[in-house]
């Protein structure tokens, strides 16, 4: 589930909110959340209506402790979410929101497949969005000790919009870990980023396909988003490429890449001039792909390299692009393996967060550092022959 790093960069929170307990009693926590609202400005009426109903939620936490899908790998996890039926309605809705999406592009640069894949995997285009009360839902990851950090300034965030009349404590519902809407945004990024499209008066992100779009768009375009360039785009390598100059870190022109025999599958590759990295989400046997700088801007929304690769690549099958080639990836780890794996990266003095089978940025980065030292292709997928030489 998305947690936007907006959450963490984007706004200036008090040092007395960020920075207060958590844990404990849940009533005193609640008491003292009220204390810190009166103190930034809202009235005693305000906050006691808005926190009247708060509960604690034991799902919000079973939630946030079993975010399993993100242990599927790439060609597992595009194949699950991306189906015939959701590509036939984002043509549909392209059609259907057509002005929509050519103000969206027009005015922040953000094409309607990239919208459209948010859409349809955030929320199945707004079929999905969430039946966890909202403010429940943020009170209680604020009040566990894991990320309260996260969650917090939201909870504030949240009560401006009750002040607008854009948030309902005891009705408004969402996702798990706070999102509301078509497109799951959290509270400031609301406030920030909202956008009243229809013209109602309100930003209404649960109900107005044209607000939620255009906020989705305007929150793209302000972590970064460039307009009229690519972000993705399948590619085919060389058996010759150098498998170490593939991944996040390293990033080149085109230009230099296609010298190195790089071309791009069905189409031109993007500017000559553009930086991009080559990703291989399953190692030098399986899809390739070539992400330009609008892909790092998918991070800012989802931190999860499965989610974002799959989101980008959808978009671009939105967009018109065919299917990847699957081609045929050597088997990766299970789960216990893939434990196995990054405590011995760990132990070898790699970052690779925390232990938990899941194959992400840090863990990749480890990967290839140890293919490079054990002289084997370090296209970092890890494979049982990895797990053996460690």
């Amino acid at each position: 589930m998305r947690l936007s790093l907006a959450t963490i960069f984007c706004f200036a929170i008090t040092t007395a909110v960020t920075h207060a307990n958590c844990g404990g009693s849940f009533n005193s926590f609640v008491t003292d959340l009220k204390k810190k609202a009166r103190q930034a400005g809202h009235s005693s009426e305000t906050v006691n209506r808005f926190f009247a109903s708060v509960r604690q939620d034991p799902k919000v936490i079973r939630a946030d402790r079993s975010q399993g899908v993100f242990k599927k790998n790439f060609i597992e996890f595009s194949r699950a979410v991306i189906s015939a039926n959701r590509l036939q309605n984002g043509q549909r809705n392209a059609q259907k929101y057509s002005k929509v999406f050519d103000r969206a592009q027009r005015e922040y640069g953000v094409p309607s497949g990239v919208l459209l894949a948010f859409w349809a995997l955030e929320t199945d285009y707004g079929a999905v969005q969430g039946n966890f009360n909202t403010l429940n839902a943020l009170v209680t990851l604020s009040h566990d000790c894991r990320r309260p950090q996260l969650f917090r300034p939201q909870i504030f965030a949240a009560i401006k919009l009750y002040e607008r009349g854009e948030f309902d404590p005891a009705r408004t519902t969402g996702a798990w870990a706070g999102e509301i809407g078509m497109v799951q945004m959290l509270p400031e990024d609301i406030l920030t980023n909202g956008v009243d499209a229809d013209g109602d008066g309100k930003v209404s992100l649960k109900t107005s396909p044209p607000d939620a779009l255009m906020s989705g768009a305007k929150m793209l375009h302000d972590l970064g988003w460039r307009a009229n360039e690519p972000w993705l785009q399948e590619i085919t390598v060389p058996n010759t490429l150098d498998w170490s100059k593939t991944g996040f870190d390293t990033t080149i022109t085109v230009d230099e890449w296609a010298k190195m025999g790089v071309r791009g599958r069905s189409g031109d590759l993007g500017s000559r001039n553009l930086q991009a990295s080559v990703l291989l989400p399953m190692g030098k046997d399986g899809p390739a792909f070539l992400a330009y700088p609008n892909y790092t801007v998918y991070f800012e929304w989802n931190q999860s390299f499965i989610y974002v690769t799959t989101a980008a690549y959808f978009a671009t099958r939105l967009s018109g692009a065919p299917p990847y080639d699957p081609r045929n990836p050597e088997s990766g780890l299970n789960d216990t393996e893939m434990k196995m794996l990054q405590t011995k990266l760990r132990n070898r003095g790699h970052d690779v967060g925390k232990i938990d089978g899941i194959l992400g940025r840090k863990t990749r980065a480890a990967v290839q550092a140890e293919q490079q030292r054990l002289g084997l292709p370090a296209d970092a997928w890890p494979t049982r022959n990895l797990l053996q030489a460690l």
